[in-house]
């Protein structure tokens, strides 16, 4: 389950920000998750929960921001919607696809005291 290692290091970071920032406490976390990041959003709940426990972000409400996955098909020279890896180009049929968007996982925003 990697969505445990990706919750650690957005609490690593989390912890990096507050001793830089000088914030004593972590209340939100506004996650983007891409489409194509192969991540288990529940498990990824439940794990922001665990590592949480005793950090700068116990306590904090996680809310997740889903990011469309977007790719340029080479064949129709299309910018077009991804649901997975390995889909077809929903405008041709082709599979010449460079992924654009939707792989990142990344903290949009946070709310401190």
């Amino acid at each position: 389950m990697h969505e445990m290692a990706l919750c650690e290091s957005v609490v690593q970071a989390l912890g990096e920000q507050a001793a830089a920032q000088g914030f004593a406490r972590v209340t939100a976390v506004w996650l983007e998750i891409g489409a194509l990041a192969s991540v288990e959003v529940e498990a990824m709940r439940f794990g922001f929960d665990v590592v949480t426990r005793d950090t700068v972000a116990d306590q904090a409400r996680l809310e997740i921001i889903a990011v469309a996955g977007e790719a340029w098909c080479m064949t129709c020279a299309t910018r077009v919607g991804l649901q997975r890896f390995g889909d077809a180009c929903p405008q041709c049929g082709g599979y010449q696809l460079q992924v654009l968007t939707g792989q990142q996982i990344r903290i949009k925003q946070i709310e401190v005291i």
